[in-house]
C-alpha cells in the first residue's frame, strides 16, 4: 500500500510538472536559397541603401502611360473595388507630382542593412535612440504584414527611439521574406515558421539574447511563431491583430453574449464590437476575403498581371488600405484613403513593391501558409505563454475579446480598447501604438 501510495504520488508530481512545463514548437531548419546548399555561408551583416534610377523611372512612366482604365458603375464608390474615377486622380499624382527620387532619400534616413540567413538575403532595418544618462534601452523587433512593408513603421519609429521616462526602444524592423528588398525563398514551404526562424537568427546575429516583439497581420503570427519556439528570448509580445482558437467557450460567448456577457466573459464594448456575430464579423469577411483564397490557391495566375502593370498593381494594394482602414470607406467615392494616409506614404509603399517586383513572392506567403488546415499545425495547437500586451483597434477586421484571446495567448499583461484605429495601426495611429507598447513594456519590465 505504501509503496502505491509513493508510486501514485510520483506519477502526480510528474503531470503537474509537465503541465507547468512552457510548451514549445521545434524551431526546425531550412535551406531556402537557389540549388544546393554549400557547406559555409556569410554571417556578415551589410549596409544597404535603397536606389532609383532614371531608367527605372521612365520604364514606371511608360506602362502608367499606356493604362487601360474601365468606367465605375454609377452612382458607385468602393464597393466593387477600386473606383477608377478616383484611381485616374491617385495615379495623376503618382505620374506628375510623386517625386520617388525624394522618397528614396526618405527610405534612406534609417540605416538599411542585409544578411544572409538560410540561403536567403534579409533586409532590415536598425535604429539606436539618442544616447542618455540613466536610459534604459530595450531591444523590440516590429514585423509588418502584406500589404504593407518595413515602411509601414516610419512614423511610429522616431515616437519609439525618444525617451519615455527613461526608456527607450532600439528598434529591428526586417522585412518578410519575398517582401520588399528581403530575397524571396527559391522553393516551395517557406511559411510564418520559417521566417520565424530567421527572424530569431536575425536577432541573435545582431548580439540580443532577450528581446520584445512587436506585430499586426503576418506581423502577428511571425511573432507569435517565435515566442512559442524561444519563449525564454522573448520578454514580450505586443499585437494590434490576434485571433483564437474556435471551441467551446467561443461557442457558449456567441449564443449568451448578446444576452447576459457577464456570463461568458465579455466586456459591454466587447458586446458593441461583436454583435450581431454574422453582420460585423462573418459577413464582412466573406465579403473582404476573396483576395485571400486567390493568393491561398493560385497566386502566380493573378501575380502575372500585377508585376506587369503598376496601375493594375496601386488599385490592388490601395484598396486594402481603404477598406481595411474602415469598412465604412467602401461607400465613399475617393474610399476615404486620404483621410489617415498622405498620397505620397501610400504610393511609397507601392513603389516598394514595384521596384523589387515582389508582390508574387509576397502573395505566395498566403498558398504557404494555407497548404494544409490552419487548426492543425503545430503552432495552432500551441499556447503562448511570454507577457503580452493586446491593442484591440474598433475598424480592425475581426474583434477578439480578451477572454477568447486567453483560450491561445495564456499570459495577458495589458488588453486595451483603442478609441480608434483598423488594421494598419502603426501607420494610421503611431501615438497610439506606442503609447500602448510603452505601456506594455514598463509593466513587463516593472518600470
Amino acid at each position: 500500500l505504501w509503496l502505491g501510495s509513493v508510486a501514485a504520488g510520483g506519477v502526480l508530481a510528474y503531470l503537474v510538472h509537465k503541465r507547468r512545463q512552457i510548451q514549445t514548437i521545434p524551431l526546425g531548419e531550412g535551406w531556402w536559397g537557389a540549388g544546393e546548399k554549400p557547406l559555409s555561408e556569410d554571417y556578415k551583416i551589410y549596409p544597404f541603401k535603397v536606389q532609383t534610377s532614371d531608367e527605372e523611372i521612365r520604364d514606371l512612366y511608360e506602362r502608367i502611360d499606356k493604362t487601360r482604365y474601365t468606367d465605375p458603375l454609377e452612382d458607385c464608390g468602393f464597393q466593387y473595388g477600386f473606383n477608377s474615377t478616383y484611381l485616374k486622380k491617385v495615379v495623376s499624382y503618382w505620374r506628375n507630382e510623386f517625386d520617388w527620387k525624394k522618397q528614396v532619400a526618405v527610405l534612406n534616413k534609417y540605416p538599411h542593412f542585409k544578411t544572409r540567413i538560410e540561403g536567403l538575403d534579409i533586409h532590415f532595418i536598425h535604429v539606436r535612440p539618442p544616447h542618455r544618462e540613466n536610459q534604459k534601452v530595450v531591444p523590440l523587433m516590429l514585423v509588418h504584414g502584406w500589404p504593407g512593408s518595413f515602411y509601414e513603421f516610419y512614423r511610429i519609429l522616431p515616437l519609439l527611439t525618444q525617451n519615455h521616462g527613461g526608456i527607450a526602444f532600439e528598434v529591428i524592423c526586417p522585412s518578410i521574406p519575398g517582401y520588399g528588398f528581403s530575397e524571396a525563398s527559391h522553393k516551395q514551404g517557406f511559411d510564418s515558421l520559417a521566417a520565424a526562424r530567421i527572424f530569431l537568427t536575425l536577432m541573435e546575429r545582431l548580439g540580443f539574447s532577450q528581446f520584445y516583439l512587436q506585430g499586426g497581420d503576418w506581423g502577428s503570427l511571425i511573432t507569435t511563431n517565435m515566442s512559442q519556439m524561444k519563449p525564454q528570448c522573448v520578454k514580450g509580445l505586443h499585437l494590434n491583430m490576434f485571433m483564437s482558437t474556435r471551441g467551446f467557450k467561443v461557442l457558449m460567448s456567441l449564443i449568451i453574449g448578446p444576452y447576459l456577457p457577464f456570463l461568458v466573459g465579455l466586456s459591454r464594448e466587447d458586446v458593441r464590437r461583436l454583435f450581431p456575430y454574422m453582420e460585423k464579423n462573418i459577413w464582412n469577411m466573406l465579403k473582404e476575403s476573396g483576395y485571400m483564397h486567390i493568393q491561398a490557391t493560385k497566386p502566380d495566375t493573378a501575380g502575372c498581371g500585377l508585376n506587369s502593370c503598376p496601375v493594375g498593381l496601386a488599385a490592388y494594394l490601395l484598396e486594402k488600405f481603404s477598406t481595411w482602414t474602415d469598412m465604412k470607406n467602401r461607400d465613399l467615392p475617393d474610399g476615404g484613403l486620404e483621410r489617415k494616409f498622405s498620397l505620397d506614404d501610400l504610393l511609397t509603399n507601392v513603389m516598394i513593391y514595384w521596384t523589387t517586383g515582389s508582390i508574387v513572392s509576397s502573395m505566395r506567403f498566403y498558398k504557404e501558409n494555407f497548404r494544409s488546415n490552419p487548426d492543425n499545425r503545430v503552432d495552432a495547437k500551441t499556447p503562448i505563454y511570454v507577457p503580452t500586451g493586446l491593442a484591440a483597434f474598433p475598424a480592425e477586421l475581426m474583434h477578439c475579446p480578451k477572454s477568447w484571446a486567453q483560450i491561445r495567448y495564456r499570459n495577458i499583461c495589458s488588453y486595451n480598447f483603442m478609441p480608434r484605429g483598423g488594421h494598419f495601426a502603426a501607420f494610421e495611429e503611431p501615438e497610439l501604438v506606442a503609447n500602448d507598447v510603452v505601456q506594455f513594456v514598463k509593466k513587463v519590465e516593472k518600470f
